[in-house]
């Protein structure tokens, strides 16, 4: 069965209220997209866990599908009136029929992170099999190796374990730097996310890779220090976690940071700097990985 997906162009002021408008009149999905994505004019706009993002596009797409026998053109009529606003510009796309797992999968292959380093979805062969694999697939945790975070981290990881350590991935979503680090020779390994949805992913793909770290939410994670602690989250929640993350890294160890803009380096530095002293930061797209040993 076919779908029609709306594509509604609108202002950052409206965006969000004609999302809810769409789903309140049948939208059986609605996101916000930037207008100018894959342009020079895309503009990246990053939050902060827990808290809202306060700003769009300003000029945004609501993308909107609703199934083949709606009325889309006066849904669209019935949202602007909801709205008070003019009618917007809209186009309405025929959406086909499609294997949706299948497509889905063909967008992800196999990540190359060093010559000996690959992460792997687990429909695909490992393109080099006496490689390090780590096989992972997409799914409601962070972490597939994508990100120039996940992959900076995954590359300390790579040339700095060299086997035996003990390892802390505080915020580990998928637990993909926990399961790296325990592939790559690292001793006992633990995780920590605030998310019980994380642990549950963690656990699962750790068994699917033959490894077994722990993983824990805060509250329940044992008071100790690591030889390597790695935080792939983000500044403000690194900036809260400072004193944390420095009491759990054992005296001479490593910590590595993350999820951290290249502009916002300097601050993360200066904060860290009361325990660590730091190497120079590896960046890769306008992000940053710092790594330091502690005094």
């Amino acid at each position: 069965m076919p779908w029609q997906e709306l594509r509604l162009t609108t202002d950052s002021a409206h965006a969000e209220a004609y999302s809810d408008a769409l789903f309140d009149l049948g939208a059986l999905s609605v996101s916000i997209e930037d207008a100018a994505a894959g342009t020079s004019h895309e503009k990246p706009i990053f939050g902060e866990p827990g808290e809202p993002v306060d700003q769009l596009w300003d000029t945004s797409i609501v993308l909107a599908l609703f199934e083949a026998d709606a009325e889309v053109a006066l849904i669209v009529a019935a949202a602007a009136n909801q709205l008070e606003q003019a009618e917007p510009k809209f186009e309405i796309v025929i959406v086909e029929e499609q294997d949706w797992v299948r497509l889905t999968q063909s967008q992800f292959d196999p990540i190359p992170i060093s010559p000996r380093l690959w992460i792997t979805p687990t429909w695909h062969e490992c393109p080099d099999p006496a490689a390090v694999n780590i096989q992972l697939d997409p799914g409601l945790a962070f972490g597939t190796g994508s990100h120039p975070t996940t992959r900076l981290c995954l590359q300390w990881l790579d040339a700095n374990i060299k086997g035996g350590e003990t390892v802390l991935d505080y915020g580990c979503g998928s637990g993909i730097l926990a399961i790296a680090a325990m592939k790559l020779g690292a001793g006992p390994t633990d995780g920590i996310d605030i998310d019980a949805q994380a642990m549950i992913a963690s656990e699962q793909n750790a068994e699917q890779n033959g490894v077994s770290g722990r993983f824990f939410l805060p509250d329940a994670a044992p008071a100790q220090t690591y030889d390597v602690v790695v935080a792939n989250i983000l500044t403000n929640p690194l900036k809260a976690l400072a004193p944390l993350l420095a009491g759990r890294c054992r005296a001479g160890g490593q910590i590595v940071l993350s999820g951290i803009l290249s502009e916002q380096a300097h601050e993360i530095i200066t904060i860290y700097g009361e325990w660590f002293d730091f190497v120079a930061p590896k960046e890769h797209e306008g992000w940053v990985c710092l790594a330091g040993v502690r005094k």
